[in-house]
């Protein structure tokens, strides 16, 4: 059944209509109906994405299949190669971007950024645009590079069409909001707004996805590390019976459940009776179940903290909040969790449903999956490092790798989905040469492409640089890796062990010593990837690449960024890094 409203031909909407329609169309597209604009002119639009780990380009790819119903001509471009000479004559621009490591736009979006913050960029008055910000308040420069976006077009003269929306994390609800909000304004006077199921867009029955995960048998839980070191384990789940697929460069996302002993302690620290609450879902749950499997309890943020000062009689909270101060609320939020803020700073909430209403909801983890469906079918593999510190007298650590690690036992299947990351992608000619960098946990791709390689019979070269603190007790996936080298899928491997020597060593260091082969393997069409610590390793590393093609391509500082530039156009330098 279809439901439509008719906008008028002549006056526009009031301010109370069009909120009153948006908020309708909104909470249509949440329910998976689609909204279409029809009996009125064609509108043209132009969706721009920068996508990191796929999830912008999903967005993306589903508005357009929205518009593409309704009387719109939408058009959908990929940041890294979209055409800037056309922005000034765009009518209607959409852009969804994510924001990465330190505030940094996704590698596909790098170059449009840096030009349209430049004094290159032209002015862009006619241009009516609006902007889709997906972004993580665990980290401090919350989505900066959607915040730039829309900024730097106001300022050169565009015009908002939609107020711009900032995602955390979970982008289903603010993607309805915004995409309706979008539609609304986009519609021409005169336009039927109708509301259809979207028969299209209706899952299995039985079929498994992020918001039914699938709960999977572990097969094996080890740690990799030798005695002394740090934790990094290989887990390997069973996929069977779930019809879940993936490819090599996929990531796998788990539902994590919060440590029971922390909760109970926070529980016990409550001045209220613990009764049943809301789950996030909408069902009535104890409250103890909702800290384990429902609410965020390992994060604070700038949000949190104020709405609990709001409830708490702390003058620091106090202080902190009138203040405003962005390093302040870092330092404070740093190390710091929240059962911190029921035992230093006491909220007097009156009920639990009070309470657990301030909480965000407990959000998956994304990990790199570590096999190749040929190689382990049925199965799916991780290679996890377990987080694990002491500060302010707590031992702690992360929330989804403990639990991997130290809470599956008793049977306990941890809730996964597939995460297509179409972004971080093997070559599809297999004669390709393929150059890998992955210190840490950051091998965990690469494991997976060397074993996709060797089961394809790829002729391409595949060359290795792993690194890790000592080669005693690090070196993650060794006999893996001796057996690749022996039967020649692994053509050459460089490892740094960063303490095994007085001065340290890490793999943009062996780049650096290998740069004229390195460089030569780039010049005869080898593709580049990197996977690890987005903060440091991955800007070295960039560093290092930009360093070799000076030195032994010859190029001057501009050329060099240029080439790197063409590398990641070209989709031959890929990251996955976080």
């Amino acid at each position: 059944m279809a439901f439509s409203i008719q906008l008028p031909e002549d006056a526009p909407f009031t301010p109370e209509q069009r909120a009153w329609l948006n908020d309708f169309l909104s909470k249509a597209l949440s329910q998976g109906n689609q909204v279409v604009a029809r009996n009125s002119p064609s509108v043209p639009v132009t969706v721009m994405y920068g996508s990191q780990t796929g999830t912008a380009e999903g967005l993306a790819k589903k508005l357009v299949k929205t518009l593409k119903k309704g009387n719109f001509e939408p058009e959908l471009h990929d940041m890294a190669t979209y055409d800037r000479a056309r922005l000034p004559k765009e009518r209607n621009l959409l852009i969804i971007t994510s924001t990465y490591g330190d505030g940094e736009p996704p590698d596909t979006a790098a170059d449009l950024h840096g030009w349209l913050l430049s004094n290159e960029a032209p002015r862009l008055e006619g241009v009516s645009y609006s902007v889709l910000a997906l972004g993580d308040t665990s980290y401090p420069d919350f989505c900066k590079c959607g915040i730039e976006f829309d900024t730097r077009l106001a300022d050169l003269g565009a015009t908002r069409l939609h107020a711009r929306i900032d995602v955390d994390v979970d982008p289903d609800e603010p993607y309805a909001q915004w995409s309706a909000g979008v539609l609304a304004q986009l519609a021409p006077a005169g336009a039927r707004m109708t509301v259809e199921a979207d028969s299209s867009a209706e899952a299995p029955e039985n079929g498994y996805s992020k918001s039914k995960p699938f709960p999977a048998p572990v097969l094996d839980n080890y740690n990799l590390n030798g005695p002394g070191s740090k934790q990094t384990h290989q887990i390997a789940l069973s996929l069977e019976g779930s019809d879940l697929s993936y490819e090599v460069g996929d990531a796998l996302g788990v539902y994590p459940l919060n440590p029971p002993e922390v909760v109970d302690e926070i529980i016990a620290n409550l001045p209220f009776k613990a009764s049943p609450v809301p789950a996030p879902d909408g069902s009535e749950v104890p409250l103890r179940e909702a800290l384990i499997r429902h609410y965020d309890i390992g994060s604070l943020n700038k949000s949190i903290i104020q709405k609990w000062q709001a409830k708490s009689g702390s003058p620091f909270l106090r202080s902190l909040v009138a203040a405003d101060d962005k390093k302040a609320y870092d330092d404070f939020c740093w190390g710091r969790d929240l059962i911190d803020l029921v035992i230093d700073h006491p909220a007097d909430f009156s009920d639990a449903e009070e309470f657990v209403g301030i909480l965000k909801k407990l959000q998956p983890r994304l990990y790199s999956i570590a096999s190749s469906p040929r190689a382990h079918p049925g199965e799916v593999h991780l290679c996890v490092g377990i987080v694990r510190y002491d500060t302010f007298g707590r031992k702690r650590g992360g929330i989804c790798s403990t639990f991997l690690a130290d809470r599956l036992k008793g049977g306990e299947k941890p809730r996964v989905y597939v995460h297509n990351n179409p972004a971080f992608r093997l070559p599809a000619n297999l004669s390709t040469d393929v150059i890998m960098v992955g210190p840490g946990t950051g091998i965990a791709p690469f494991r997976a492409f060397l074993e996709d390689r060797k089961a394809t019979g790829a002729t391409g070269k595949n060359w290795l640089f792993f690194g890790n603190p000592h080669s005693a007790t690090d070196y993650l996936y060794q006999s893996e890796l001796d057996s690749f080298r022996a039967d020649g899928t692994l053509s050459q491997l460089d490892l740094a062990w960063s303490r095994d020597q007085k001065e340290k060593l890490y793999v943009q260091h062996l780049m650096i010593q290998n740069g004229a082969q390195l460089w030569a393997w780039l010049k005869n069409g080898a593709a580049f990837y990197v996977c690890g610590d987005a903060s440091r390793m991955a800007k070295d590393v960039d560093q290092a690449l930009l360093q070799i093609a000076e030195e032994h391509g010859k190029l001057a500082p501009a050329e060099a960024s240029a080439f790197i530039s063409q590398l990641k156009k070209e989709k031959r330098y890929l990251r996955d890094v976080y």
